[in-house]
């Protein structure tokens, strides 16, 4: 059983947004799903077929914000998908937060990229199934 059932995160242009996650989730082979309008937009599955992501404006009114320590790490399922994702988000509006590779404070199979996306929200890519060289 998944534990989560959608992810949102907020907005404050939202056309610049779904631009952004567009190219993200494109190059994760993940289209935009159902049911979006034109305050908020959604990827990935239905609720019963797995974890979908949201954005949209803050419903409180106020400004969007990041929380420091927050991340959401998305599934790719090859490093080709990750440096693809890394591209992605730099080539529309993202910012850098460590490119694609391995670390080596985890495991030498989990091969991942960080980005912020324009609004200031730390993703992750991962693929944790990287076979390394050697």
């Amino acid at each position: 059983m998944t534990m989560i059932l959608y992810t949102t995160v907020g907005s404050s242009d939202l056309k610049r947004s779904i631009a952004f996650y567009d190219a993200v989730f494109k190059a994760l082979g993940v289209p935009r799903g159902e049911g979006w309008t034109d305050t908020w937009a959604g990827w990935g599955p239905s609720y019963d077929d797995g974890v979908s992501f949201w954005v949209c404006a803050p419903f409180d009114g106020n400004a969007p914000s990041s929380g420091n320590g927050t991340m959401i790490s998305l599934r790719a399922n090859s490093e080709v998908e990750v440096d693809a994702f890394h591209a992605a988000a730099l080539a529309n509006g993202g910012s850098d937060e460590g490119a694609p590779g391995t670390r080596p404070y985890y495991e030498p199979t989990f091969y991942v990229a960080y980005v912020r996306d324009p609004d200031g929200n730390k993703l992750a890519c991962v693929f944790h199934k990287h076979v390394p060289e050697g």
